[in-house]
């Protein structure tokens, strides 16, 4: 016990000596490793704070967006509901000046059913028609209201000025008999003479709940403080949680001017007294945006935790340069250690690492070795770093993606397809069918991979789906090679390019007519997938550049950007490696054929 407790006094004692006889050596590490590397950490610490800030918002947006999806069905539902309405013959009748007092009895009898029939839909809260007060049950106030009584409201003038079309107001305190006072969304619209076009006989107005909108908007976990509300172009706030802000106008100058110009977009407002990221995208139907504040310190609290992380572990690194420089210094003043010390660094760059393991049995290798197990260290912890990061990142992505329930979807088409087969609408149940077998093979359970088959069958229920939508315009032929199946590719791969032949190839030529032939097949190692259309073609030139530019395309509603061949090139490169990908040949006037030519993956 003496003699080791003599040895660890001698050792601390030789080391202090190594520091104080090295304190040049110490000098030089502060100037030239220390200082620097907390320069380069500071600086990676901002930099990476920013990305993560851009990454996090943008994954924020993109949630905006499918809320916007939902918001937009909704009101586009209540939209038909007012049209069915609107073109009801009887409702005319009903508004007609020359209309009898019997003929308003015999037209109020089906009013009632259309009105009571349009409040089954979920989404609609109550209908409403003002007529004037020389109509029958012009005073019934349930459904039938006099038209004096809604002169006062303050966007009774904005519904005239529009002509007929449907406007929406922003939610607004309404009392109705038998309820309590509840704010609601009303679609409102003109209703003319049929005797006199040029008179005005009455208003219809939807109404639907804004308990209905935020539910909807209730579901998105954005942040714990974040605040999501709806507001017009111009700044004026349309929904919101406090209903004191009803009404009012948006006081940032920087925001009202970003809502006014684009239709989605991320303003920082940093200048204000509570920072924030203001995310914001449009909802189509009705023209608003919808609009998520998100305080910043929330956002920076997941970046600081990644960086920590990061920060720790280069620490880490650096508490082990330090240590090693000790050694290295109490090297100096041990007779012969400073050959040594360079005899294994010479060994390490002209041979690499393994070398050392050679040298393992030669008299007192115990430096080979601990620089040996310092360096595996050093490896390893950079690993774990990138994988934990992998994985957190991983992680958050995929709770913010996990907002649609395929079986929601499912058994919503399935239900609208037993509707459709009950009153004979055989049309409708085979294209609801058909786009319910598109959605299972797109989402396809959360995977990246589908089987070559499902990949074709997808491409063959989009097509069907789309020759009922443009009848007797095209057809299509599949030439598959068998033994297939056995193979995997990314899905949603084979589905762009077939609209790209049908959209941009068939459907804008002369005659809107044309063939779609699909081929599948091994080319030695390879397999090679093509789509062939006889459309308008395009220059060979111009062809290329799609492949090297991320051009915008448009959807085949013809708004926006859509898939384009660019970005299904990139990700085959990403599956396959740099020598897969697309290839298209194409003439001016007589069509286009896109290939696909994936490595041969067999199925886990």
């Amino acid at each position: 016990m003496k003699r080791l407790l003599k040895r660890s006094w001698n050792y601390g004692l030789l080391l202090l000596k190594g520091v104080i006889a090295a304190k040049l050596w110490l000098l030089v590490y502060v100037i030239f490793i220390l200082i620097p590397a907390s320069v380069l950490l500071y600086s990676y610490t901002l930099k990476s704070s920013e990305i993560l800030e851009e990454e996090v918002t943008h994954t924020m947006l993109q949630t905006l967006k499918q809320a916007s999806i939902n918001l937009d069905y909704q009101f586009n539902s209540v939209r038909d509901t007012s049209n069915i309405i609107f073109m009801n013959p009887k409702l005319h009748q009903y508004l007609s000046s020359t209309a009898t007092v019997g003929q308003q009895l015999d037209s109020l009898k089906e009013l009632r059913y259309l009105v009571d029939n349009a409040q089954t839909n979920p989404n609609v809260f109550r209908v409403r028609l003002f007529v004037n007060g020389n109509r029958l049950y012009a005073g019934e106030k349930v459904n039938f209201f006099a038209l004096d009584t809604l002169k006062d409201r303050s966007w009774y003038q904005q519904v005239r000025d529009a002509g007929g079309t449907i406007l929406w107001t922003g939610a607004y305190l309404e009392s109705y008999i038998g309820t309590e006072s509840t704010y609601v969304f009303s679609g409102a619209r003109i209703l003319r003479d049929p005797d006199d076009y040029e008179q005005i006989s009455g208003y219809l107005l939807i109404d639907v709940a804004e308990q209905t909108i935020e539910h909807i908007l209730s579901k998105m976990k954005l942040t714990k403080e974040g605040h999501i509300y709806l507001a017009a172009p111009d700044g004026t706030i349309i929904s919101n949680n406090e209903k004191d802000l009803l009404g009012t106008t948006l006081k940032s100058a920087e925001l009202l001017e970003a809502l006014g110009q684009s239709d989605e977009g991320i303003v920082p407002l940093m200048k204000d007294k509570n920072p924030r990221y203001v995310i914001y995208t449009n909802v189509l139907s009705t023209g608003w945006r919808l609009v998520a504040e998100v305080p910043k310190t929330e956002i920076t609290s997941r970046v600081i935790v990644l960086n920590q992380f990061s920060g720790v572990a280069t620490l880490f690194g650096v508490t082990i340069l330090v240590l090693l420089l000790v050694f290295i210094l109490l090297a100096v003043i041990v007779r012969g250690m400073k050959r040594r010390i360079q005899t294994v660094i010479m060994t390490i760059k002209r041979e690499g690492i393994d070398s050392l393991d050679d040298r393992i049995g030669t008299s007192d290798a115990h430096l080979e070795n601990s620089v040996d197990h310092l360096i595996h260290r050093v490896h390893n912890l950079m690993e774990e770093t990138y994988r934990s990061k992998v994985q957190e990142r991983e992680a958050q992505l995929r709770a913010l993606q996990a907002q649609i329930n395929p079986h929601f979807l499912y058994n919503t088409l399935d239900t609208i397809n037993w509707i459709a087969i009950g009153r004979n609408a055989h049309d409708i149940s085979q294209m609801i069918d058909g786009l319910a077998k598109y959605f299972r093979l797109s989402l396809n359970k959360g995977r990246d991979l589908v089987s070559i088959s499902d990949e074709l069958n997808l491409a063959k229920v989009y097509l069907e789906i789309q020759q009922t939508r443009f009848p007797k315009s095209f057809t299509f032929y599949f030439d598959i090679e068998e033994d297939l199946d056995g193979y995997e590719m990314p899905k949603l791969t084979l589905q762009p390019l077939v609209e790209n032949a049908l959209l941009h190839g068939i459907r804008k030529s002369k005659g809107k007519s044309g063939m779609i032939r699909i081929r599948a097949g091994r080319e030695g190692e390879d397999l090679v997938l093509s789509v062939t259309d006889d459309g308008i073609g395009m220059e060979q030139e111009f062809a290329r550049s799609l492949l090297t530019e991320p051009l915008p395309v448009l959807r085949s509603d013809g708004s926006g950007s859509s898939y384009g061949l660019y970005n299904v090139n990139e990700r085959i490169k990403l599956f396959a490696g740099e020598a897969y990908g697309l290839d298209i040949h194409s003439k001016l006037g007589e069509g286009t054929t896109v290939s696909v030519r994936f490595i041969m993956k067999k199925r886990c």
